[in-house]
């Protein structure tokens, strides 16, 4: 009986893969890709020549067996398009196959572009919530987002860069434009980005700039309870030094923190 391993692969760079990784796909019988071409460049680039068989949402009902029939003789790596299998991709049916099937499953760690982005993002991360690609339907990602609304850990999502301009303006309109966000684009790339701020001004940023590229995006949760003092002033100070008027500064820093409208207003005009 052999064994799958979950291997992790490069959400970017070639060289964010880990030793043990690189001996598991030599040594394997098989490797199950996503993207059999993807993983071709990463296996020549270093000299592995195991034999591959494509596994995505299009051939894994075909290939299942396949895949089954040569855990039988021998272990088998499964690898997804980049990061780690399993996540937003067709990898868990493979592992819950071959774990009926009396296989043991190991996971190989390594890169993940969600935990990447939040590693760099900032925010809490004692917990987080992690959504997946947010639906291509306007009506079913306008839903998924009010149910999490009012969900008060970071959340983690994909988004395609034709959809992110929607998927902003969604976010928006269910969490506030005053809802913190960073935006990781090509994580580990030649083109990394890393863009911080609130919603309604992260969307405004790409209102002339076309999105290009993968994007993971990094929420903020709704604070539970009014925010300290300190952190209302630093808001205000903020907005009054980027050129807003004291009442709008006012009105949306109330409305993001808990804190009543008059007295963020003078808070806003003693920042003058």
């Amino acid at each position: 009986m052999g064994r799958l391993y979950v291997v992790a692969t490069p959400i970017g760079n070639l060289e964010d893969i880990t030793l043990r990784a690189l001996r598991l796909l030599q040594e394997v019988r098989l490797i199950a890709a996503e993207d059999t071409r993807h993983t071709r460049m990463l296996l020549d680039r270093y000299g592995i020549e195991t034999p591959v068989v494509r596994y995505d949402d299009h051939s894994h009902v075909r290939q299942l067996p396949v895949v089954l029939r040569a855990l039988e003789q021998g272990d088998v790596a499964l690898v997804s398009d980049a990061g780690t299998p399993g996540i937003s991709d067709p990898g868990a049916e493979l592992v819950r196959a071959a774990v009926r099937a009396g296989h043991t499953v190991s996971p190989v760690p390594g890169p993940s572009a969600p935990v990447a982005a939040i590693a760099a993002a900032g925010m809490p991360a004692e917990t987080f919530v992690f959504l997946g690609y947010l639906p291509r339907r306007a009506s079913d990602r306008k839903r998924v987002l009010a149910e999490v609304a009012d969900e008060t850990r970071t959340m983690v999502a994909f988004e395609v860069p034709h959809r992110l301009r929607a998927s902003l303006s969604d976010l928006e309109n269910a969490l506030g434009p005053e809802r913190a966000v960073a935006l990781a684009r090509e994580v580990s790339k030649v083109h990394e980005e890393f863009i911080h701020g609130t919603l309604g001004e992260v969307r405004r940023g790409f209102e002339k700039a076309a999105p290009r590229g993968e994007f993971t995006l990094v929420i903020a949760g709704q604070r539970a309870g009014p925010w300290p003092e300190d952190e209302v002033r630093a808001e205000v100070d903020r907005r009054r030094r980027r050129g807003q008027a004291p009442a709008e500064a006012a009105r949306e820093v109330a409305r993001a923190s808990g804190w009543p409208r008059q007295k963020v207003y003078r808070m806003a005009l003693e920042s003058t």
